[in-house]
This record gives structure tokens, C-alpha cells and sequence, in this order.
């Protein structure tokens, strides 16, 4: 969605299961007019919906894109889906900016992270 090339590249935390990820795979077509900025509404948007707990964002260089949205219960990715914003950037992204995507929603059983620790620089 938005560009967050100076952002720290990190993956969002593994939560508490259950919990629910919608993962969203696109090829885009040429014409990405408005594209970026309806992204990036759709970002701030999301943010508010009660029980989102984040999104991850992938490019490959051969163009398709896969962005993960976390929910913590399947009322919160209901509100998300309903909202009207969404729906009408749903209906444009069908018209105009994607040739293909899919869109799958599984509840999470099970989930873990790791993160290197930080070794102490030299004395």
C-alpha cells in the first residue's frame, strides 16, 4: 500500500491466537492512477477499525503484491470489509488497477516469532 522504503523493515508480531489474516495477492495492471493515494487512505483507515493489529507488505520484482491484514475476531475483518471507503476502493481496484488478485481469510491456531537479540558492541 503505502511506501515505507525509510520505515525499519520488521514483520508484524505473532499475537495470541485465534486471531484472523486476510492475505491479499495482486498483479496490477498499467494504469495505477490514484492508485497510492487511495492506498495509503486505506492504510489510515484500517487503523481504526477496533481489533486490527496490523498489516505486512511484500513486492516482487515481477510485480505481484501480497499484503497480510491482522484482526484480532472475525467481527473486526466484518467491519473492515462493510466499511463504504473500502467497498467504493474495492470496485475502483476491479475497474482499474488490478488485472488479477485473490483474496484469502483463515483464522490463525497457532503462531511464533523470533527477533535476534542485539549483541553488545565492543568495550
Amino acid at each position: 500500500m503505502a511506501d515505507h522504503s525509510e520505515a525499519p523493515v520488521t514483520p508484524v508480531e505473532a499475537f495470541e491466537p485465534p486471531y484472523y489474516v486476510a492475505v491479499f495477492t495482486t498483479v496490477r495492471t498499467q494504469d495505477q492512477s490514484g492508485y497510492s493515494e487511495t492506498a495509503a487512505r486505506m492504510e489510515d483507515l484500517v487503523k481504526d477499525v477496533p481489533g486490527f493489529l496490523g498489516m505486512d507488505h511484500a513486492q516482487t520484482p515481477g510485480g505481484l503484491g501480497i499484503t497480510v491484514g491482522y484482526f484480532r475476531d472475525a467481527e473486526a475483518l466484518t467491519e473492515w470489509r462493510a466499511d463504504p471507503e473500502h467497498r467504493a476502493a474495492q470496485q475502483r481496484g476491479q475497474a482499474q488497477w488490478y488485472e488479477t488478485y485473490t483474496l484469502h481469510v483463515a483464522k490463525v491456531e497457532r503462531s511464533s516469532g523470533f527477533t535476534r537479540a542485539q549483541r553488545p558492541g565492543p568495550c
